[in-house]
């Protein structure tokens, strides 16, 4: 999820009315919080739980999340696998079908349009998951590029997306006859009662868990019977509060945050995905110079050593808040694992790990001691 939360609206910040997901009468009916994610209403957290406990059930047993307000769009026709290596980041022939990739959509700038999640079928057959907000950029970018016999369509409603997330994941899927166990970062076809449930070996929590794409129509006939079975697992559902202090605990980036089009992957230090040794892909020409010179600035976790929450968009400074400025905020929160404030910052190059630095939360000095993320250990695989 790499939406900017808004108040809770009926419309978006243009005056459409906001999209729904095809869980939103079930959110409502268990009073959930809901707010705007990138032209999306959908739930902050429920009510009897909060963030705090949402966040505890998926570190220490599982949670559900409704996620459905991600993109879909799919590329397909002869090449649909070389067109979409030829245009994003990574590189698609390290996996093969089955597997799923993590990728980034820049602009001939090194600036990030979207983060994204790339699923190979075959050759002939990708299936891309973009955030809300920016599918139909990456949609008609691609479009536009597209080969002939190379169709990209958006597909925002032909899948929900459902989060199960947690030590006791594979236990909640069990319970409904669905596969585990596949390797991390694979997806295998599984029918769920006559469904057919794309079940993939992903997740935003940093936890052992599994992203669930039904039909948009059936989406709720899973998402009853996996409430049933997070249930009795001890579990919760859990709304995108808690799934913000989770990812922020990994210190995995967010769009429109830690990656927009004015902060490259380099400065995000998410050069792990991209593939360098590709001939071509959009954005490389100035990717490689900059990683080449070395970015100006790169993304940092800061870890408060007061109290204080360090939000997003504060100043980082070196030495007090006369001292100059370092850097900025992306991200910031109040860690429910660790009990103390967390953020990620982007930083100048002179600051280094274990270095203290302050924050100016709002004129009052912040003292945070620079780390390296994730800010907490966790089992993934």
């Amino acid at each position: 999820m790499a939406d900017t939360t808004h108040s809770p609206e009926s419309s978006t910040s243009s005056g459409s009315p906001l999209r729904r997901s095809p869980l939103h009468e079930r959110h409502e009916a268990a009073g959930a919080k809901m707010a705007d994610f990138g032209g999306w209403s959908m739930p902050i957290e429920y009510a009897g739980g909060g963030v705090v406990a949402e966040h505890a059930a998926v570190r220490e047993r599982v949670g559900l999340f409704d996620v459905s307000h991600l993109g879909k769009a799919r590329v397909a026709g002869p090449g649909a696998a070389d067109f979409v290596n030829a245009v994003l980041t990574n590189d698609l022939a390290r996996i093969g079908p089955g597997k799923a990739q993590y990728t980034m959509c820049c602009d001939r700038s090194g600036g990030v349009v979207d983060d994204l999640i790339a699923y190979l079928r075959a050759d002939d057959d990708v299936l891309l998951v973009p955030n809300a907000a920016n599918t139909a950029e990456v949609v008609r970018r691609m479009q536009g590029a597209a080969p002939d016999g190379v169709e990209v369509e958006g597909q925002h409603e032909a899948y929900g997306v459902l989060a199960v997330q947690g030590p006791l994941s594979d236990q909640v899927l069990e319970a409904l006859g669905l596969p585990t166990g596949h390797d991390y970062m694979s997806f295998v076809d599984a029918d769920w009662q006559g469904v057919p449930v794309v079940v993939c070996r992903t997740g935003y929590t940093g936890e052992r868990g599994y992203e669930l794409l039904p039909p948009w129509d059936a989406t709720a006939q899973l998402w009853d019977a996996l409430v049933e079975a997070v249930t009795v697992a001890g579990g919760r559902v859990a709304g995108l509060g808690a799934r913000d202090t989770l990812r922020t605990e990994m210190g995995y980036p967010l769009h429109g945050h830690e990656l927009s089009l004015d902060i490259s992957p380099v400065q995000a230090r998410a050069g792990w995905a991209v593939g360098w040794r590709k001939p071509d892909f959009w954005g490389r020409d100035a990717l490689v110079a900059e990683k080449q010179a070395g970015a100006s600035r790169l993304l940092w976790g800061l870890l408060a050593l007061d109290r204080g929450i360090p939000r997003d968009g504060f100043v980082v400074k070196r030495d007090g808040l006369d001292g100059d400025e370092v850097g900025v905020t992306t991200s910031g929160t109040f860690s429910p694992t660790l009990k103390q404030g967390i953020a990620l910052a982007l930083l100048e190059r002179s600051v280094a790990e274990g270095d203290d630095v302050v924050v100016d939360v709002r004129g009052r000095a912040l003292r945070c001691r620079v780390v390296k993320p994730p800010f907490v250990d966790v089992q993934t695989r």
